[in-house]
């Protein structure tokens, strides 16, 4: 067995055991999920019973996970930038685990909106979190007051808007596919209005 054989090994070793312990559970407590004896299973975690597929498979499904993710062993990539929108003061990261969920962090410095024409509605979820400053979201009739490490979850079917109140605000904001798409249609819409307004 190379060195590399042997980090993957004590990888998987460890992760049995970490998922175990994540659930509260015993090796008795596993090791009747996983239909094996808890001096087999015990030997597994040490290191001292070599790791077979079959018993791989299974304590996979007793985890409730999969066996690629039992195994998976990708660390490149870990650390990301984000891109950056100087025009709407935001930063941008993808979650590489689930593409269709994008964080935003936005600096919000306009008031919320008197005008119900700017409340946006569309498909989706969004959560946010207030990491400084605090905000007025409104949601239909409803304004939420939502303060510094606050956070809010609504479905953005509800018309929706948010504005920043006695200062700028900093605000973190995690968006599903729709909600993200539903966000960039408008952006869009709103980019092609201000080119076509006439200079002053």
């Amino acid at each position: 067995m190379t060195q590399d054989d042997g980090e993957f090994d004590s990888l998987v070793r460890k992760r049995i055991r970490a998922l175990r312990v994540a659930q509260g559970w015993s090796l008795d407590d596993l090791a009747a999920r996983a239909r094996l004896s808890p001096s087999t299973l015990s030997r597994i975690e040490n290191g001292r019973r070599r790791l077979a597929l079959d018993q791989l498979v299974t304590l996979a499904r007793a985890l409730d996970t999969s066996i690629d993710q039992l195994v998976e062993t990708a660390t490149e990539d870990v650390v990301a930038n984000p891109t950056h929108d100087a025009a709407r003061r935001q930063m941008r990261w993808t979650v590489r685990a689930d593409p269709g969920v994008t964080v935003i962090r936005q600096r919000v410095v306009e008031p919320p909106p008197d005008d119900p024409s700017r409340l946006r509605a569309h498909p989706g979820r969004e959560w946010l979190v207030v990491l400084s400053g605090t905000v007025v979201l409104i949601l239909g009739n409803h304004r939420f007051r939502v303060e510094t490490n606050q956070s809010a979850e609504f479905p953005t079917m509800l018309p929706h808007a948010i504005g920043a109140v006695g200062g700028p605000s900093d605000v973190l904001g995690i968006f599903d596919r729709d909600a993200r798409r539903g966000h960039q249609t408008r952006d869009d819409a709103e980019d092609v209005s201000e080119a076509s307004r006439p200079p002053h």
